[in-house]
């Protein structure tokens, strides 16, 4: 099943993704002094809530082709860079050399060559969490029991959530234990075993 939560890059393409909405969609940024009211309540949850629009927006560009998103990426980061605040111009920079270096070949162990990509794996992990505080649901991580057939009663580990416009997840991507690769599963094909959400480290 391998590593949840993983993938060198990850923040960065968390920042890449936010670049990306703000290049596309200004509108679902919420107020700055909103959000700064809310931190300085210290409820955590109730931050999550505020930016949830905004971290549904980032898991669903998650969701398109690697090539699509690479180029939304590189437009953003464009864009970014002509922007008249000199810290955004510094930000989409930098960036930038993270993306190029994400996708430059590299060589293998065994001397074949091969490109790190972006840690999409991972960064859908953390936004499924993260979506899950605001609309209810299952984190990756969590242990449950299908309850169709032919894989009645076996046990699986969520490994990500599919979404709607709006509202809880619609879908699950599980791994059952054993199995050579996930499988989808809707959320009243599962039990949640006792104890056994799971949230990111």
């Amino acid at each position: 099943m391998g590593s949840l939560y993983h993938g060198e890059g990850r923040e960065e393409l968390l920042a890449m993704l936010y670049i990306v909405i703000v290049a596309e969609s200004p509108g679902l940024l919420p107020e700055v002094g909103d959000l700064a009211w809310i931190a300085e309540l210290g409820e955590d949850t109730a931050l999550d809530t505020a930016c949830a629009e905004v971290d549904r927006e980032a898991r669903r560009l998650l969701d398109q082709e690697p090539l699509a998103l690479w180029s939304s990426i590189q437009k953003a980061l464009t864009v970014a860079g002509r922007s008249v605040d000199g810290q955004v111009r510094q930000e989409a920079i930098r960036q930038t050399a993270v993306l190029s270096t994400m996708m430059t070949p590299r060589l293998g162990y065994a001397g074949e060559p091969y490109v790190p990509g972006l840690p999409v794996a991972g960064v859908r992990q953390i936004l499924d969490a993260l979506l899950i505080v605001a609309d209810d649901g299952h984190a990756p991580g969590t242990r449950v029991r299908l309850l169709t057939q032919p894989h009645h009663a076996r046990l699986a580990t969520i490994i990500g959530a599919r979404w709607g416009s709006s509202g809880p997840p619609v879908g699950y991507l599980v791994w059952l234990d054993g199995a050579a690769a996930p499988l989808s599963a809707r959320p009243d094909d599962l039990v949640v075993l006792a104890d056994q959400e799971t949230t990111p480290r």
